[in-house]
């Protein structure tokens, strides 16, 4: 039995001994855990250094480095995290639908855990304890596969979670971090049915692609994010520069951050003179002829432009002639994450909403506050841009399926 296979069949048997968990139970280990993390912060930021150090040796990106780092800020937003979904309400059990049947039986519809679910992920150590809090609330066991990048911080996290679940009674093999960062243990993890009911990667586009197309493990396939901000012919134009500088500059390094923005033809001077004013040696900038025009650019942006996840501080600037021209270039080049709007027009508003084709569209506010943790699911597991089972920030619900209930009275069909 490989190394891997020895995982999946403790993660299978963690299945089976947390079923009869409470939610109390569930409840009070989440706490213990965010009280341990806290607690340790000094040795999680120890051993975050290990990967800082690493990444700049390795020459990493800024935009990666920022993604990977850890302070006592993001420690205590992780703790956080723990607390609220703590405080959420347990999704299983819930019936969710059912009633009699033609035939005499009862049907109740009930919610209950997926199973196993596998992570898969890269630079962003958070996810350790996102992920796992979420499958353990919802009744989940958790098989985490990080990157190699964030290996020392990964794992500082898992043992610490693992420990507090230890000594609150739970097996700590709910949470499983797999400690081969090799391709091959990550291709063997996307090929053990027998054990993991669903795979979720969370990552660049390649990391991705490459779950979707090697695995045989059902994925929920989320994170890849070119997200666009549209300002409408009828806006208000400092909301819309404020709006715009938000959604690319607050974080560029994360998925909900724009990377392109379209600005209708009759709002295009203003709005950009007054970018090019606030990005002035900051943000990058890849424009269109008619952009290049109005405000110096880096330049002319190319369809390949437009349909870059940058991650960092670049954007590619289209300057359109209608709604209708900015719907159709959203539909070709986004990632059906997250889109937004800015405008005074209702109609135009709604038609945007209705017509972009995304699982978050926002109207006159920044892509941004795309996060489980603003949309009051205490954490997310990732992003779905598909558009089966989930789409949109995954919290607990999302982590779960649904099983029928039948009580009959010795009915038989004919």
């Amino acid at each position: 039995m490989t190394y891997i296979q020895q995982l999946g069949t403790r993660a299978k048997a963690a299945e089976n001994l947390i079923r009869g968990i409470t939610t109390a139970q569930k409840n009070a280990a989440l706490i213990a855990i965010a009280e341990s993390l806290s607690a340790n912060s000094d040795l999680i930021l120890r051993e975050n250094l290990k990967d800082l150090e690493a990444a700049r040796k390795n020459e990493r990106t800024e935009a990666f480095i920022e993604r990977l780092t850890l302070n006592d800020k993001r420690i205590e937003g992780i703790c956080e995290s723990l607390r609220e979904i703590a405080a959420l309400p347990d999704p299983i059990g819930e019936v969710v639908g059912g009633g009699q049947a033609r035939d005499g039986f009862s049907i109740t519809k009930k919610r209950v855990p997926l199973g196993v679910i596998g992570v898969i992920y890269e630079s962003r150590p958070n996810v350790t304890a996102d992920a796992a809090a979420l499958c353990l609330k919802s009744g989940n066991v958790c098989v985490l596969r990080g990157g190699s990048d964030a290996f020392n911080s990964a794992k500082c996290i898992a043992d610490l979670m693992r420990n507090a679940l230890d000594a609150c009674g739970i097996t700590p093999d709910c949470v499983i971090l797999v400690e081969d960062t090799s391709r091959e243990a990550a291709t063997e993890l996307m090929k053990l049915n027998d054990c993991i009911d669903v795979l979720i990667p969370r990552g660049g586009a390649g990391l991705i692609r490459s779950v979707v197309q090697n695995s045989t493990v059902p994925v929920i396939q989320t994170g890849e994010g070119n997200c666009h901000v549209y300002v409408d012919e009828n806006c208000d134009t400092d909301m819309a520069v404020q709006i715009a500088d938000n959604a690319k500059t607050q974080r560029p390094s994360v998925c909900n951050a724009i990377e392109t923005l379209l600005i209708h033809e009759n709002s295009a001077a203003i709005i950009l003179k007054s970018l090019e004013k606030l990005w002035a040696g900051k943000v990058e900038i890849y424009g269109c002829e008619k952009t290049a025009k109005l405000i110096a650019v880096s330049r002319i942006a190319t369809e390949e432009d437009y349909a870059t996840e940058f991650n960092e501080l670049i954007i590619s600037i289209k300057v359109v002639g209608s709604l209708d021209e900015a719907i159709s270039h959203i539909n070709r080049f986004g990632t059906r994450h997250s889109e937004c709007i800015v405008t005074r027009d209702f109609a135009n508003a709604l038609k945007f909403q209705e017509q972009i084709d995304a699982a978050a569209v926002y109207v006159n506010a920044s892509t941004r506050f795309t996060d489980g943790n603003v949309f009051g699911l205490g954490a997310e597991i990732g992003i779905s841009n598909q558009k089966l089972h989930a789409r949109g920030p995954l919290g607990l619900r999302e982590l779960t399926s649904y099983k029928y209930l039948i009580h009959g009275n010795g009915e038989i069909r004919n």
